[in-house]
């Protein structure tokens, strides 16, 4: 297989891309950079070969020789394997390779949910690696060893994560949570540890500012946190000032941004309209009947099941009640796309749209399609709730909320993920509590009640009726002015860049130096 790079410079950092629709390969191979996710066991693993072992070996090939490596979920797991054999292709023991790999290697879980981990069934790896392992001085068996895990759908399997795991001293998971969850789903790896004794951190995820926040939001912060704002972003202090901005001001803003996002709705749906490319019930159903000034929640997402974005139709007769109320109705927005192998999750979209079309909303329930960054945009600023379902404890960070929360935009959401430690009771609501269900329909049942009571009893009235005599909605504004002012800067991409560097790179870097300085010393 060939493999065509490229060497694009984003600011200051090298990114190297894989291509393989080049003249020189097979039809088969040609298409492996095509899609991101292929079901095809066979496809699958050739795509890992090439992020892992073709990775490193293009990264030498253009002269970059970095002391720590990183993988981030079990994707690219093969790379450690790679490194190991150069190692002893350059006289080193095994043994020294392995402890060599592991010390210099960063290893982030982000899939609490163990169906979501790859893993091969064994006649594949034998199939892709029998020429492999003996360059690694081992043969089959102990070559499986380093992976080899029993399912209950297959006597052994080759796991990537698990081989990951092994071969790298640094480990996280991607929230509190999830490092909780990871170190009881790991913890037979390590059979002498108690789960809280598992070697799996966790750095929780953070988003790009720049990118997600609304352009007259930010220059409200350039007038109101001083024009540095943006050098500051993990500074909870420079947040404070938050408070200074007038609710006027920042209430001006929030509304201009729901009637941005209507009017990009409308546009949207006016262009299909004009292609006859639509039914009149799909057009309605695009958003073109929303009222700029009503509630309006927002839910956008990759319909996995966990992601229960069936859970607001629960009880639907209730949920009608709610959406309809003529002087304080509901608006929802549902958006996203299924795994191309999900096919329960494309039966989810079904689900959602068939309420979506229904006559009974008065149009009150939007779906709209081709989910893509710049819908996600106008979706987290412009809505006013941002709600997050997911069946607790499999969401394992989630980062459309932090990008919402940045906006002003209210968290509405299971204490799952980022959630259940960005929550402190004041920012935005929670759906449910943090006890542990063993039955998923009780817990649905739950959060589903939960989810009902609370956008009755505390969100619509504190939309609606709690207004100060010039129409300001303050019980509202104070939660968007808390919203921001703990959410931005603990959910900064800045805090979670400079923790990497300190809680894992750093100390991978002086293990990888303090080894070389003993070797010189020897």
């Amino acid at each position: 297989m060939y493999a065509r790079l490229y060497e694009l410079n984003v600011g200051r950092v090298p990114l190297v891309l894989l291509h393989t629709n080049i003249p020189e390969n097979t039809p088969q191979d040609r298409e492996l950079t095509d899609k991101l996710y292929i079901s095809d066991p066979e496809l699958r693993i050739s795509q890992e070969m090439l992020l892992g072992v073709g990775g490193l070996r293009a990264l030498q090939r253009l002269g970059h020789n970095p002391a720590i490596f990183h993988m981030n979920e079990g994707h690219s797991a093969f790379l450690a394997l790679e490194r190991m054999r150069q190692l002893v292709e350059k006289g080193h023991t095994l043994d020294e390779a392995k402890e060599a790999v592991k010390k210099t290697s960063v290893f982030t879980t982000h899939t609490p949910v163990p169906a979501g981990n790859d893993e091969f069934p064994t006649w594949l790896i034998d199939k892709y690696f029998a020429n492999y392992w003996s360059s690694l001085g081992l043969d089959r068996n102990k070559f499986m060893d380093l992976a080899k895990v029993k399912t209950d759908w297959s006597d052994e399997v080759f796991s990537m994560p698990v081989l990951a795991l092994r071969l790298s001293d640094y480990r996280n998971g991607v929230s509190k949570l999830h490092g909780e969850v990871s170190r009881n789903m790991w913890q037979y790896l390590w059979p002498d540890r108690n789960p809280e004794e598992v070697p799996i951190s966790y750095i929780t995820n953070g988003v790009h500012t720049g990118t997600w926040i609304a352009r007259r939001l930010s220059d409200l912060y350039d007038k109101y946190l001083g024009v540095d704002w943006t050098e500051r972003l993990d500074d909870p202090d420079m947040w404070e000032r938050i408070e200074a901005i007038p609710d006027n001001e920042l209430w001006q803003v929030r509304i201009h941004l729901k009637r941005k996002l209507v009017s990009y709705m409308v546009a949207r749906a006016r262009g299909e309209w004009e292609h006859d490319r639509v039914h009149p019930v799909q057009t309605v159903a695009s958003g073109v009947l929303l009222d700029p000034l009503a509630l309006t929640i927002g839910f956008a997402r990759r319909f996995a099941t966990y992601k229960r974005a069936n859970l607001v139709f629960k009880d639907y007769e209730r949920l009608m009640k709610i959406v309809t109320d003529e002087e304080h109705p509901v608006q929802i927005i549902f958006a996203g796309k299924a795994h191309p192998a999900d096919e329960p999750g494309k039966r989810l979209i079904q689900e959602v749209y068939r309420h979506v079309k229904s006559s009974r909303n008065g149009g009150r329930l939007v779906f709209l399609d081709d989910y893509d960054m710049d819908m996600a945009r106008h979706l987290v600023q412009g809505v006013d709730i941002w709600l997050n379902t997911p069946r607790r404890p499999r969401e394992a960070s989630g980062t459309s909320g932090m990008k919402a929360g940045m906006n002003g935009t209210l968290n509405f959401s299971v204490l799952d993920g980022w959630w259940a430690e960005g929550f402190n009771g004041k920012n935005g609501w929670a759906i449910g509590d943090n006890r542990h269900y063993e039955d998923p329909d009780l817990q649905d049942e739950a959060d589903a009640l939960s989810l009902y009571e609370t956008l009755e009893n505390e969100i619509v009235p504190m939309y609606y009726t709690k207004r100060s005599a010039d129409g300001l909605p303050g019980d509202w504004i104070e939660r968007i002015k808390e919203c921001i002012r703990t959410v931005s800067p603990q959910f900064s991409m800045t805090r979670m860049v400079k923790e990497y560097m300190t809680d894992l790179y750093q100390p991978a870097l002086e293990t990888a130096r303090a080894e070389v300085q003993v070797k010189a010393d020897n």
